[in-house]
């Protein structure tokens, strides 16, 4: 009698145990807006990340010449443009044309949110320039500066958050990079909404019907589907060409496709010298 009630007994606590264990998932915006319930991961810098947040495992190499976000018109997503509340607090997402700039604190997310949706729906990219804002309109695009050391960087705003009193942006990996604060986890920003000039290589601070006076070229050096082929073609660029096309030289994420190119040129002339000078096939962007 006794080895039976023993065994009901443990597969009892057997049930139990297998119950607490079964969790929901969440969105990137909903955790990265949610109170830890554990410990920070400590990182090798002193500072912490939430839960098993952080700089990813492999990390692309010349991430710092990932081109900024190219500001286009894009129609609203009104599923994202809704008013909604978070942790407490309402927010209404500004969908009107006006000028938008506010100085405060960016911090960034990355690899336990990467590939995840965000609220527009597209998949959470770390490495490309994104960010969240809570009433920014998604999509539009933003250029966000540091303040410390002035370096600026353009994004695209396809996320919601973060939802901390403290914070007023979430970046990419990517953008926090090129920003130069990684390592300390957040910085003093002012954030800027940009809108698409002509030719589309151009932004405008408060009106989004500027026209540009010239169309920049570029030469397109190579066309991928996997990051990593494109990284491979840029770093062997690097190796060959002349130091003064350094600074020209990128990669561009456009519709899922990773294209090296370089540029800006200011004509199709100028595109033509360079291939003839680099012995490369002729191949012009105009975006």
């Amino acid at each position: 009698m006794q080895s039976v009630l023993r065994w009901l007994w443990l597969v009892f606590v057997s049930l139990v145990l297998v119950a607490c264990s079964t969790v929901k998932t969440a969105s990137a915006t909903s955790q990265a807006s949610a109170k830890p319930t554990k410990k920070p991961t400590v990182a090798n810098n002193g500072g912490a990340y939430f839960q098993k947040d952080g700089p990813a495992d492999h990390i692309p190499v010349n991430l710092n010449l990932v081109p900024d976000a190219v500001p286009q018109a894009e129609p609203l997503i009104k599923s994202a443009n809704q008013p909604y509340s978070a942790m407490g607090m309402s927010f209404r997402p500004d969908t009107s044309e006006k000028p938008f700039q506010a100085n405060g604190r960016a911090s960034w997310y990355g690899k336990q949110f990467h590939g995840r949706k965000t609220t527009s729906g597209e998949r959470y990219d770390m490495f490309a320039m994104t960010a969240a804002h809570p009433t920014l309109p998604i999509p539009s695009y933003a250029r966000v500066t540091n303040l410390a050391n002035g370096k600026s960087v353009i994004v695209r705003i396809n996320d919601r958050g973060p939802f901390h009193k403290n914070r007023a942006m979430d970046l990419s990996y990517a953008a926090a990079y090129k920003l130069g604060f990684v390592k300390q986890g957040s910085a003093k920003v002012s954030i800027e909404r940009v809108w698409p000039m002509a030719g589309g290589e151009a932004v405008a601070s408060n009106s989004p019907d500027i026209k540009a006076e010239d169309n920049p070229k570029y030469l397109q050096l190579g066309s991928f589907n996997k990051l990593a082929n494109a990284e491979a073609l840029l770093k062997k660029m690097l190796d060959e060409m002349d130091d003064r096309y350094d600074s020209k030289l990128g990669i561009i994420n456009q519709q899922g496709n990773y294209k090296v190119r370089l540029g800006p040129f200011p004509s199709d002339a100028a595109v033509r010298s360079a291939a003839e000078s680099l012995k490369v096939e002729n191949v012009v962007m105009k975006n």
